[in-house]
């Protein structure tokens, strides 16, 4: 494999990582909105429950996250691994 060649199936691999990447965040994003409060001026209110709770889980190292939270990171994770199994087995 030429340098092209690889530098041309890392950038392709980027690029698919990418959209799903774009849709966990599309996703995350309606997920927020959708628990916000839209006020008049078309902001958006994250009620303060969401905001202490969100607060504390970033705060938190994932090994110290309860394995609800974990299993929701394990889920955003099984998204990618397709891809990257699909790679994996052409090397």
């Amino acid at each position: 494999m030429t340098r092209d060649d690889a530098e041309n199936r890392l950038n392709g691999l980027m690029e698919r990582l990418a959209a799903i990447e774009h849709e966990r965040w599309s996703h995350w994003q309606r997920y927020m909105h959708g628990k916000a409060v839209k006020q008049p001026d078309g902001s958006l209110l994250i009620p303060k429950e969401l905001v202490d709770r969100w607060e504390q889980q970033i705060a938190t190292d994932y090994a110290a996250l309860s394995e609800k939270e974990k299993e929701s990171d394990r889920d955003q994770v099984r998204k990618y691994l397709p891809l990257i199994v699909e790679v994996i087995s052409r090397v």
